[in-house]
């Protein structure tokens, strides 16, 4: 989903740098849609580069310290661009928690065990609600649509929350 993220920035800001795109992806919190790091984008502005969906404008820069290549999107990229709108908006994934993995053993696992577990996915799951709850503190800054996906991320977040509470019932009084 990176290269999705990166021809569509570069689709609304053409001419931008690398930074700059990554600073918009940080800055509109993209990080509760894909895990990225810096590394992975750039390996992916690399990757597109070298696909001929995006093209390098490169220019003199007196200060050696900030990066020198500026980026536009090529036709083959409007193209790419296109397909991976069509690919990623048709397709429904399951939910896939890695947890779901831990509780395929639940009954093979110590039950006090998987109460810390459970007690770990209801803070963890409580901490991503409110980092996006701060983001959308700015909703005014945000994407309708952004906003929108937020909101029901949420939404998802505190069914898991109810499930997880359910799960320590189920534990407890077994213990």
């Amino acid at each position: 989903m990176i290269p999705l993220l990166i021809l569509g920035l570069l689709i609304e800001k053409p001419g931008s740098y690398g930074y700059e795109l990554l600073a918009i992806m940080n800055e509109r919190h993209y990080e509760f849609v894909v895990n990225y790091t810096k590394g992975s984008f750039y390996y992916n502005i690399q990757q597109l580069e070298e696909k001929g969906l995006i093209q390098r404008i490169s220019e003199e820069r007196k200060s050696e310290w900030r990066e020198k290549n500026k980026y536009i999107v090529t036709d083959l990229g409007i193209k790419e661009f296109n397909r991976l709108m069509t690919k990623y908006g048709t397709k429904t994934d399951y939910v896939n928690l890695s947890f779901y993995s831990a509780m395929l053993f639940e009954d093979q696992f110590a039950k006090e065990k998987m109460r810390e577990i459970i007690l770990i996915q209801i803070k963890q799951t409580e901490k991503k609600i409110s980092l996006i709850e701060d983001a959308l503190a700015n909703r005014s800054t945000l994407m309708k649509s952004f906003v929108r996906m937020l909101e029901n991320s949420i939404s998802h977040h505190k069914v898991n929350i109810n499930w997880f509470y359910e799960i320590l019932k189920e534990i407890d009084s077994e213990v």
